[in-house]
């Protein structure tokens, strides 16, 4: 039994190490923003097939959400991180091969396993540093390590910009006026431009693996699940019978499709409304996202002093307010009134996810699959953004979409968020 402070060392050691892996995820899904269009342009694509890049993604979480948190609840959180780690240096690595045949198809293969391994980061990462500390400030904790997450999401854009995105770009007309020679040459050029970024992901990850493997992390010791009343523990869907963790399941779903459907097309949105170039639209959006970053950090000072499910609640209601001028708008007022909404969303995620989890104990663990699996939000919303901006050639009159997502943040954190246990159906 190690000595207190011996404990507490161990304790801020892991976790400055599980911060760390927040950006990894922040970096597969901030850099999509970058890929969307990128491969419209290099495979040809139309805004419906472009949305496929964020479905890959998150159909990766919604799949192996369950799988993670089983492992995890087999054997630990090491072990969980370890594997993520190898499956997100293997799907960086696939990126290398899909640019050489200029896949789609092979692509969203890649995005899916990088998406395996964010899974598993995720599904452990989350819990665990809740359940590193005390139980009262496990909102406060969580939103400080997703502080970091804030940091991935601001680079990715920046990275995307300098090394993806050739900034040619070329009209409908033009291409129709290039040989077949001529065209494919652009193409595999826009295409290749991919291959060394994700070389030095691949490798990156491998290195933060590695790292891994020789660093000892306290395993945390929870609290047993509750009995169901048959002399078994609950850990499977009865833990939906706590009535916070079904909203928050909820809740985050939304959270997500939105997050990712304002992000995903803003470059697009930004075109239409105010006809900017794609690398100035990539910038601004990263300066957007260091607000994402800053709303981070000060959403956890806030939390000093305002409870967490009503700040969500507050946030919610300006995002709904900034979206609606985005709808109405035109010109530079609706991209600007988009620019300030990841910093009302920075506080969203790990919000929820600490309150859909709070008083499970040992339940928390696959409550927190099925929080991630309600990721799966984020392949859902774009593609139906895609299909409203295909058939209205309007990207900005599917922005609604995120709108309504975030009235469902809002009641979370006014209602949905209090601890209830419904009871349980006699069997």
């Amino acid at each position: 039994m190690p000595k207190p402070n011996a404990q507490t060392a161990n304790n801020t050691i892991a976790f400055a190490l599980i911060t760390s892996l927040f950006f990894l995820w922040a970096f597969l899904h901030n850099i999509n923003p970058i890929l969307i269009p990128h491969l419209k342009k290099a495979c040809q694509l139309s805004d419906t097939q472009s949305a496929l890049i964020d479905t890959a993604v998150y159909l990766g979480y919604f799949t192996i959400a369950l799988p993670a948190g089983w492992f995890m609840h087999k054997y630990g959180y090491k072990k969980g991180i370890l594997f993520g780690l190898i499956l997100y240096a293997i799907g960086a690595a696939l990126f290398v091969p899909a640019a050489s045949v200029r896949s789609y198809d092979f692509f969203l293969f890649a995005l899916f396993i990088i998406a395996a391994g964010a899974t598993f980061l995720e599904t452990v990462a989350n819990p665990y540093i809740t359940k590193l500390g005390d139980k009262a400030t496990s909102e406060q904790r969580l939103n400080f390590a997703q502080s970091f997450n804030g940091v991935g999401a601001f680079v990715a854009p920046l990275i995307g910009r300098q090394f993806i995105l050739s900034g040619i770009e070329h009209t409908p007309q033009e291409l129709q006026q290039m040989s077949p020679e001529q065209l494919n040459t652009y193409l595999s050029f826009e295409a290749g431009t991919i291959k060394i970024p994700y070389m030095i992901i691949a490798g990156v990850v491998l290195l933060v693996a590695i790292f891994f493997v020789f660093t000892k992390l306290p395993e945390i010791k929870e609290e047993d699940a509750e009995d169901d009343g048959h002399g078994h523990k609950s850990f499977s869907v009865k833990v939906f019978r706590h009535r916070h963790v079904k909203w928050a399941v909820i809740a985050e779903f939304f959270y997500v499709g939105a997050q990712v459907g304002v992000g995903s097309f803003f470059i697009r949105f930004s075109r239409y409304t105010m006809d900017l170039p794609e690398k100035d639209a990539a910038y601004w959006w990263s300066l957007s996202m260091v607000g994402f970053m800053l709303g981070r950090f000060t959403g956890t000072f806030f939390m000093r002093y305002v409870k967490p499910a009503k700040l969500l609640s507050l946030y919610a209601v300006i995002n709904i307010c900034l979206l609606s001028i985005a709808l109405f708008s035109n010109g530079s007022v609706a991209v600007y009134a988009l620019l300030p909404v990841p910093f009302f969303m920075s506080i969203m995620f790990p919000t929820v996810f600490a309150l859909g989890i709070k008083g499970l104990g040992e339940e928390s663990k696959i409550a927190s699959s099925f929080l991630v699996m309600a990721i799966v939000g984020g392949a859902v919303i774009p593609l139906i953004m895609g299909q409203i901006s295909d058939k209205t050639n309007s990207i900005q009159l599917a922005y609604i979409v995120p709108l309504i997502c975030f009235v469902f943040i809002f009641y979370f954190g006014w209602k949905g968020y209090k601890i209830k246990e419904a009871a349980e159906a006699t069997v």
